[in-house]
């Protein structure tokens, strides 16, 4: 083996720098994963603000990870009565649609923030109606 003048050779050099970048990756993991699994919401629903502007309610899970889960989940409809042309606001379940879905993957980074649904607000009391 070829060593420097310090008596550290090139292989050991390697090796040690291997063990950095090991350590560093597995310190990054776990606390993205101990970050993840912190977040708890004093609130059963939450409020979701994506990128695109549009607005969700659910269970959210997984809030700060890599891939948060939405279950359970809500939105609002605006509606227009065609005599009237009064409006309103309707909150609709997801998985009336026609592929059923029961569960959203969020990226991460589309979320612009993340807000609790209040128990007494309007919002939990149409949830809490809501055939589920």
């Amino acid at each position: 083996m070829s060593r420097n003048n310090r008596g550290f050779g090139v292989v050991e050099a390697l090796w040690a720098l291997a063990a950095v970048f090991v350590i560093a990756a597995a310190t990054l993991y776990m606390v993205s994963h101990l970050r993840e699994s912190s977040t708890q919401f004093p609130t059963l629903y939450q409020a979701i603000l994506l990128a695109n502007g549009s607005v969700y309610f659910g269970h959210l899970q997984g809030y700060g990870g890599h891939q948060p889960i939405l279950t359970d989940v809500f939105y609002i409809v605006t509606q227009t009565d065609p005599n009237t042309k009064q409006t309103k606001n309707v909150l609709v379940k997801r998985g009336k649609e026609l592929h059923e879905p029961d569960r959203m993957y969020l990226n991460p980074g589309q979320i612009v923030f993340v807000e609790t649904v209040g128990t007494d607000s309007k919002v939990a009391h149409l949830i809490a109606e809501a055939p589920h």
